[in-house]
């Protein structure tokens, strides 16, 4: 559905997206994360194309629509401030982008959005008078009022309190899910995404595309040491699996240290045998660079490469502490929790389908 690729963008001297790349499923809901400073916002802008980058291509349903300006992209866009027309009224701004149908057409479009966000009768109100939350569902409307292929979200939830939030988020990814909308949202509130969406993205992940490449076992033996084992019972860093056929070890560096690696080995799905699985085993970041996004990049490159190996199911054996990064890359927990012996620690199998099934 939607597809970005190497997305470049400079502010005077400061680097804001340095070739940044994501792909959104059709009706996948996508949350960014991550520090401020590091492009969300512009990223959407660029998307929608508010902003232009200087190099690179943004594609909806296969169709470039990088040089295309804003309103013929397909893509609607709820900023964090609304942004509504303070001279227009409620319905007048939902109904904004629909000039080109008669007044009847548009009357009939502004009361079916208004009852899709809930606030049925409120067409003729004046915005500058309507609660915040209220604000927040006419900015939804409008941007859907022209049927967008794609929806960004920044931050549209910003500065209510928390009930009041709680239950937006919860009408808005009901309604979204129900259209089967394609969404990138951007959020500080890591609860927010998880609550939101069908998968979470640091924004540092998709700056300038890490090089992963493929390792020996000795290769990774230390940083599985540094990382894995640190603390654990046993001090040894081998798998029996690395000797398995077809194990594969792929891995990340910067300069000449390794700073992330991760083992993929056919071995079947404990829950259904019947059909191929890719186990992940071994996956472990450098501590200097664990929350910077490089173990999502690397776990992409693994689970796409698994699914080019017609892997059906994806799955882990994963430590607890962990799992929040494996929901977050679109993995789900199975059965209780069990202690791994080999390091004492508490695990849960995780398990992702493939997305390339046909």
């Amino acid at each position: 559905m939607l597809s970005i690729s190497n997305l470049t963008i400079h502010y005077e001297n400061e680097i804001i997206l340095d070739r940044v790349c994501l792909d959104v499923a059709t009706g996948e809901v996508v949350s960014l994360v991550g520090p401020s400073g590091e492009g969300k916002t512009t990223l959407l802008r660029v998307i929608a194309g508010i902003e232009k980058a200087e190099s690179g291509s943004v594609h909806v349903d296969g169709i470039d629509v990088t040089n295309l300006p804003t309103h013929k992209r397909g893509i609607g866009l709820v900023f964090q401030d609304n942004q509504l027309f303070p001279h227009l009224s409620v319905g007048q701004n939902i109904a904004y982008s629909l000039h080109a149908l008669s007044k009847a057409e548009q009357a009939r479009r502004v009361s079916e959005l208004l009852a899709l966000v809930g606030l049925v009768g409120l067409a003729d109100r004046d915005v500058t008078v309507i609660s915040g939350g209220e604000a927040k569902r006419v900015a939804v409307a409008r941007s859907l009022a022209a049927e967008p292929k794609v929806l960004l979200l920044d931050e549209p939830l910003s500065g209510l309190d928390v009930e009041l939030h709680d239950r937006l988020l919860n009408d808005l990814s009901g309604l979204l899910a129900h259209r089967n909308t394609t969404v990138v949202h951007v959020t500080h509130d890591r609860n927010e995404a998880t609550a939101f969406a069908d998968r979470i993205v640091d924004i540092r992940s998709l700056h300038r595309p890490h090089n992963v490449v493929q390792i020996r076992t000795e290769d990774l033996l230390s940083l599985r040491m540094a990382v894995l084992r640190d603390g654990t019972p046993s001090q040894d860093p081998r798998y029996s699996q690395d000797n398995h056929p077809g194990c594969v070890h792929l891995g990340i560096y910067e300069g000449d240290e390794l700073v992330a690696c991760s083992s993929w080995i056919p071995e079947a799905w404990p829950e259904d045998t019947s059909l191929p699985a890719i186990q992940l085993k071994g996956m472990a970041v450098s501590k200097s660079k664990q929350g910077s996004g490089i173990g999502a990049s690397l776990l992409h490159a693994g689970v796409q490469r698994a699914e080019e190996k017609g892997a059906h199911y994806i799955w882990a054996r994963a430590r607890d502490t962990a799992l929040n990064f494996y929901i977050h890359n679109g993995f789900t927990i199975y059965g209780d929790a069990f202690i791994d012996t080999a390091t004492g620690m508490s695990h849960h199998l995780v398990m992702k389908i493939s997305t390339r099934l046909p």
